[in-house]
């Protein structure tokens, strides 16, 4: 028997340890839950679309989820190969379904896997989607009189149809530039490879091959586990060099230097070039731990920005309530309403190329552009995995009054998700155009993970603020 007390679904869907608490039992769990929320609020008939990425045992997951929903009477299409999540979600929308299931644990390391809602407009399920199918956790699923039907069905073809429609290939194609592909051997192995060698643009694949184990890295596209295309983008002479993550909804990146270039940068260079050249209509969306270079992007271009929670759920809530030209977070999840309202690493890769196509500029040369424009801004991220006592202590020290992190007064905080200090920098009174200091500290709901960010107008500055916060949290309980 399963533990449905086990199962908790966060800004996206359920994560678990496979055979530990990711097991067949607790799977059908979740599956039920999903059940009984598609009869009872969804037209049954519509049926379910369901994807699997690379991990282990994921094929047989998505088996599992196909087999109880079927057996409620639910129609399901499962995908027929690996399949990207921005696939499974494209075709939850083209097919016109109910809402779609994908077994991935995205970015997570190899022991983990985990079920992502999807709903019917393909995108992230609402808070109050989530929030209703895990009211129905440890509920029976009712047997249908007839079990439905699970039909084999290609998600991926239709899917980088579209993407492929979305770019502009041909402007690609006549750049001359060169790109690096790196698969981190995750679900979307094969994808740009493909598109790339059917328009005859030059390109080096790594990492590509199906191994569960995702050796020697977190298939998440920062650093350290992106050192390969790093190396790989310098070596081959690439004009730039993209990852995506686990489940291919996530991008990273490095210019032509090797250097990293962080989601952030990645999200600034897309939005400048959809205000700049395309000027497309639309607010512009932002979780709470990103980068305020896009405030001032939106500033000079008289875009609305909203800021919103940590989580692609919030973006693709406001995606369906207003009009949202792109909207993103910090983990490299970035999403194009035009498309779909759900983030995608793959699409975001093929803009990156066309930005670079239509400017006539390396990622470096971008990325240095901005930096000039709207003053220097660096990030960083540091993840404590610590145990919940002392990640819960160090959450209430914070919220008890902090005065100062290396030396920096506190000028005043924010909670919105998290406790973010805002400090006065004395480094910023040299800097014209100084970005602003901050320094956020977020407890994980799901894990014994402390998360840390900071964004300052120096690399230096960043990591004095980590190293003073890691030191802040480990003296919690002291």
């Amino acid at each position: 028997m399963g533990n449905s007390s086990v199962i908790k679904f966060g800004t996206d869907g359920w994560r678990g340890v496979i055979a530990d608490d990711f097991t067949f039992d607790n799977v059908r769990l979740a599956a039920a839950a999903i059940g009984h929320y598609i009869l009872s609020r969804k037209d049954p008939g519509e049926g379910v679309c369901i994807g699997y990425d690379t991990r282990f045992g994921s094929q047989a997951f998505a088996q599992t989820v196909a087999e109880v929903l079927a057996f409620a009477g639910i129609p399901v299409k499962l995908a027929d190969r690996i399949t990207p999540t921005p696939a499974l979600s494209y075709g939850v929308r083209a097919h016109c379904a109910a809402g779609g299931v994908m077994i991935t644990s995205s970015h997570n390391p190899y022991q983990w896997n985990g079920v992502k809602y999807k709903a019917y407009y393909g995108g992230s399920g609402r808070p109050t989607i989530i929030s209703e199918i895990e009211s129905y956790l440890g509920k029976p699923l009712p047997k249908a009189a007839s079990s439905a039907k699970i039909e084999m069905v290609d998600f991926q073809t239709p899917y980088v149809e579209a993407i492929s429609k979305f770019a502009d290939l041909d402007l690609i194609r006549k750049s001359g530039l060169k790109f690096a592909v790196d698969c981190m051997y995750g679900a979307g192995r094969g994808v740009l490879a493909d598109i790339f060698t059917q328009i005859g643009v030059e390109f080096v694949e790594i990492r590509a091959q199906h191994d569960p184990l995702f050796p020697g890295i977190n298939p998440e596209p920062i650093e350290p586990h992106i050192r390969a295309l790093q190396e790989a983008t310098v070596q081959h002479g690439c004009h730039a060099g993209f990852a995506t993550d686990g489940d291919a909804d996530r991008i990273g990146a490095v210019d032509e230097h090797g250097n990293f270039v962080d989601p952030h940068k990645i999200f600034s260079v897309l939005l400048q070039w959809l205000l700049e050249r395309k000027k497309w209509p639309g607010d512009v969306t932002r979780a709470f731990n990103t980068t305020k270079m896009l405030d001032r992007i939106c500033a000079r271009y008289g875009r609305t920005l909203h800021e919103h929670g940590i989580g692609f759920k919030y973006v693709c809530d406001l995606m369906l309530e207003k009009d949202i030209l792109i909207g993103g977070e910090e983990s490299g999840g970035i999403g194009i309403k035009r498309h779909l309202p759900e983030r995608d690493g793959l699409l975001n890769a093929l803009l990156l190329a066309n930005v670079m196509a239509e400017e006539g500029r390396t990622l470096g040369q971008l990325v240095a552009r901005l930096q000039e424009e709207y003053g220097e801004h660096q990030y960083g991220r540091l993840d404590l995995h610590i145990q919940d006592d002392l990640k819960n202590a160090t959450i209430a020290k914070a919220r008890a009054g902090v005065k100062e992190f290396a030396g920096m007064p506190v000028e005043h905080v924010e909670t919105l998700d998290g406790i973010k200090f805002f400090l006065k920098n004395p480094e910023a009174a040299s800097k014209p155009k100084a970005a602003e200091t901050w320094l956020l500290l977020r407890a994980s709901g799901t894990e014994p993970l402390l998360r840390i960010y900071s964004e300052s107008c120096s690399k230096e500055s960043v990591n004095k603020l980590l190293e003073a916060a890691r030191e802040f949290a480990m003296n919690s309980l002291g």
